[in-house]
């Protein structure tokens, strides 16, 4: 992949109308998930629990306490950012000429921070080098939710029916499933054993239906990203899930200093195209949500 983009490799002399992007990718969280602003310094949810239920009295008898907690849960959001060098022929064509290209960045930066939320906030991954962020800590999925199903390609549904059984007993609701494109194909590959007609047609062929049995639904390769063994994950992703943005701050064009690391750009004559945005997550309640994993990752939990 380039690292830095010349004008004989990109720009072309007559007016660029149409550009092919090759980039793709969106957030399976954004989708399942609702989001707001935040400020940033980040927001502070409180949540309250009440554990035990209300009390028949007599009239005139004593009532007797109930337990009740408060605690919170602080969103930060964090600073991503995607930048490419360039030549600085770019800065000698018109704006017009500058627009598609402007234009196709980001729209290519949109697609990358929705991937990159995912990967963040399901893996604890920076999504540059996919090695595990230390400000990210253990503010993801894979750390916090410890409720495990072993995946079966056989039988998913049936991995589906035992999650939902361990999110109800805890008291807890679901309403989304983020999954795995393996995960989608083995619902898929299930057929019925006298007619072998296909159980779940709708996620045949690389179908990505919008809801599965009632649930909101989506499948991504974000879920199972990089050496994640996690198939599927299901629970309150409207509720005990909050994700947002602090601003998106526009596309720039910088035309000095060294901002990546590369040498001087003016010595080089080139520019950097930077976009950055400030996204921040929080799991709220992780008794709400189920993760379906390969055997090796179950055993890992269980031990643990």
């Amino acid at each position: 992949m380039a690292t830095i983009t010349t004008a004989g490799t990109m720009f072309s002399p007559e007016l660029v109308k149409d550009i092919f992007t090759k980039v793709k990718g969106h957030s399976t969280l954004a989708k399942i998930s609702g989001q707001s602003p935040m400020p940033f310094a980040g927001t502070e949810t409180f949540i309250f629990t009440m554990d035990t239920e209300a009390s028949i009295v007599g009239e005139g008898a004593n009532k007797p306490t109930s337990d009740a907690e408060f605690s919170s849960i602080t969103i930060k959001p964090l600073k991503f950012v995607y930048q490419h060098r360039l030549t600085d022929e770019f800065m000698k064509m018109s704006a017009e000429k500058q627009l598609p290209y402007m234009e196709v960045f980001s729209d290519g930066f949109a697609k990358k921070m929705a991937r990159a939320l995912d990967i963040a906030a399901f893996h604890g991954l920076n999504p540059g080098d996919g090695t595990a962020s230390d400000l990210i800590g253990t503010n993801h999925f894979d750390a916090q939710i410890t409720q495990t199903i072993t995946f079966d390609s056989t039988a998913p549904d049936d991995n589906i029916d035992a999650a939902a059984q361990k999110i109800q007993t805890a008291d807890g609701e679901m309403n989304a499933i983020a999954m795995a494109p393996l995960f989608g194909s083995a619902l898929g590959a299930m057929k019925t054993g006298s007619e072998h007609v296909a159980m779940y047609p709708e996620f045949r062929f690389g179908g990505n239906p919008q809801s599965f049995a009632g649930l909101r639904s989506d499948i991504n390769n974000t879920v199972s990203y990089g050496s994640s063994e996690d198939r599927a994950i299901i629970g309150d992703f409207a509720n005990a899930f909050k994700w947002g943005y602090a601003e998106n701050i526009p596309m720039e064009i910088i035309q000095f200093g060294d901002p990546d690391g590369q040498g001087d750009l003016k010595r080089t004559n080139q520019i950097v195209l930077r976009a950055e945005a400030f996204i921040g997550w929080g799991i709220l309640d992780p008794t709400s949500f189920v993760r379906i994993v390969e055997a090796s990752t179950a055993n890992k939990v269980k031990k643990a």
